[in-house]
């Protein structure tokens, strides 16, 4: 089973907005606002980071990046009807190996950083809100900017990512129509089981 992950250069740069949004208290545009500045600042200081060190890449995705991560409101759209045919040990080991295939996906992505910038777009918000949408443009030199839109939804004061979708083309369908498609074919467990041998092949 190949599972294929959307550009990984702009993954590179939808971890930096990741970074901080679990930070209660700001809006959503205005934490991406806040922390894209300086986590690019941290990454473009961190030697380590820019050589590859797969170390130092894997603990500042862990810290920094999937906190951020709604990942059980994540599992239930990804695997959709699924989801509630499936046991509560299937649930705990597709969440546990889902997380590991996003944060190995998103610490590759993170070296490949080259000084992309990034224009936050104007966001309307309601004080009831409880989901939004932060839409923004990565820019570089020589190229169309590409438009990144983030979902965002509250929890208590908190506003978690629950989906990204770059050129319209969303994170949480692309890995349903993926996922869905091992399930038709071995259910669950066949799943939960390829994305395990995924995960150790990457990590090896």
């Amino acid at each position: 089973m190949k599972f294929i992950p959307l550009n990984k250069w702009i993954f590179s740069f939808i971890i930096i907005l990741f970074s901080t949004l679990v930070f209660a208290g700001l809006a959503p545009d205005e934490l991406v606002r806040k922390t894209a500045d300086d986590v690019i600042s941290a990454i473009k200081s961190d030697k380590d980071i820019q050589s590859g060190n797969k170390q130092k890449i894997y603990q500042l995705a862990e810290e920094k990046i999937l906190p951020s991560f709604d990942f059980e409101k994540i599992s239930r759209l990804v695997l959709g009807k699924a989801w509630r045919k499936a046991t509560d040990l299937q649930k705990k080991q597709f969440k546990s190996e889902f997380r590991s295939l996003l944060l190995r996906t998103y610490s590759i992505a993170l070296s490949k950083y080259k000084d992309q910038g990034i224009e936050i777009k104007p966001m309307r918000m309601k004080p009831t809100d409880e989901i939004v949408t932060v839409k923004t443009e990565i820019v570089q030199d020589g190229a169309q900017p590409i438009k990144v839109n983030y979902a965002l939804a509250k929890n208590g004061n908190t506003w978690l990512v629950f989906d990204i979708v770059i050129e319209g083309v969303s994170l949480v369908t692309n890995y349903r129509s993926q996922f869905s498609s091992e399930i038709r074919k071995g259910g669950m467990d066949s799943l939960n089981k390829k994305l395990a041998k995924k995960n150790k092949s990457i990590k090896d």
